[in-house]
């Protein structure tokens, strides 16, 4: 049995005011076609589906085109979860209508799906938190346990009232108790959820930049000790870098989100990972690149005409750009960088401090001419950043009008 895990779509999502919506578009299309390509049976995405609780028209648009092409009217199941951008609410409210095109949409934690048979599968049985399924051309069952993302208000609700304390607890029970009911060797058992997980004793991953914490201290930090012996293969959300904080035999995966989203990403290698599984054995699985969407680059220069060159031969990226100068950057150049790049996304200056001969405003020289006085006053309101040309002449025309 072949399962495409993926995560972190966050359709919808900008950068600053660059639009990201025509490389989602383009990134949607691949999935698709490596899902086809794989011959996958079986679709996971583990949450973080849309990038704001209230996603524009476009932005739903694709999420249910793409995920109504990933099921191949009903014959593949596509299974999705809430992440903790995700309204759950609005993840839950199609899913009648999805259901019946092979689609199963989960927005809350602990949510039981009724059973239902489509056109290439049937949900054979459920509890809260708990699927099972039976493909079509397969004599065994697959067996998913499912923990869409719940803040502090749900996971309350759905986990008990000491969340800080029976967090951990609560879960590893949980989840224990529905592997130990269903999960035997004679189907596949998956689990998917959308949490900050992590190893015991491990580094802490970081969190996306710019991006919802979900991990607040140590909290909701969920261990993956907590996954029951009986998974297979976890498939995570939430980290936008591909890890398996796993072991090859038991892999707990964060499969990566399709798009870098953030400068903090810049350079990423995306991924799909394609799970290869069968009762009763190890899995495999293979991440698989994507090639769709600008990379994101950071530049830094000291020197507008490099700068300009570099601009030029790179036009389909996305720039955080930092000029480095003594003074202030001109207006003219301002205006030539981005005549010059149409993805300019940042244009940080940074000033570089004369270290040999620092700026000292303790005493101030009263004989000297007004101009070098502006320029004294200047500096020590600027961190010791000189005024360009353009703004010496306009103070010397101030001081001649």
């Amino acid at each position: 049995m072949k399962i495409l895990h993926t995560a972190d779509w966050h359709l919808g999502k900008r950068l600053d005011s660059f639009s990201r919506m025509d490389e989602q578009l383009l990134v949607m299309e691949e999935i698709i076609q490596l899902a086809d390509q794989q011959e996958v049976d079986l679709v996971l995405i583990a949450g973080d589906l849309f990038d704001t609780f209230n996603p524009g028209v476009e932005a739903i648009e694709l999420f249910y085109k793409t995920i109504k092409r990933l099921a191949k009217n009903g014959t593949r199941p596509v299974i999705a979860i809430a992440g903790n951008h995700d309204s759950p609410n609005l993840i839950d409210a199609p899913d009648p209508l999805a259901r019946a095109s092979g689609i199963i949409l989960i927005g809350h934690p602990n949510a039981v799906v009724t059973p239902f048979t489509a056109e290439g599968f049937s949900v054979l049985r459920s509890d809260n938190g708990f699927i099972e399924l039976s493909l079509e051309g397969y004599n065994y069952p697959i067996r998913i346990l499912h923990t869409a993302y719940a803040n502090e208000i749900r996971l309350k609700q759905y986990l008990g009232e000491d969340k800080e304390v029976q967090l951990n607890k609560a879960l590893a029970e949980n989840w224990q108790k529905l592997a130990e009911t269903y999960c035997d060797e004679k189907g596949v058992n998956i689990l998917t959820a959308h949490l900050y997980m992590n190893k015991i004793g491990s580094p802490l991953i970081d969190e996306p930049d710019g991006e919802k914490p979900i991990k607040i201290g140590n909290a909701d930090l969920i261990y993956s000790e907590s996954i029951p012996a009986q998974i297979q293969y976890t498939a995570l959300g939430h980290i936008h870098g591909f890890k398996n904080i796993g072991s090859p035999e038991k892999p707990v995966v964060y499969a990566s989100s399709p798009l870098c989203y953030s400068f903090a990403e810049a350079g990423q290698t995306k991924y799909i990972s394609i799970v290869n599984a069968l009762p009763g054995a190890h899995v495999t699985f293979d991440r698989i690149a994507l090639q769709q969407g600008k990379p994101l680059v950071r530049k830094s220069f000291d020197d507008i005409d490099q700068c300009i060159t570099w601009l030029s031969e790179h036009p389909e990226t996305l720039v955080e750009l930092t000029l480095k100068s003594e003074t202030f950057l001109k207006a003219e150049d301002r205006k030539l960088i981005y005549q010059t790049h149409p993805g300019i996304v940042y244009l940080i200056p940074v000033v570089q401090h004369d270290k040999q001969n620092p700026f000292d405003a303790k005493e101030i020289n009263l004989t000297q001419d007004i101009s070098a006085l502006f320029q004294d006053y200047f500096k020590s309101k600027n961190a010791n950043q000189a005024p360009n040309d353009d703004i010496l002449n306009l103070f010397r025309e101030i001081l001649n009008s």
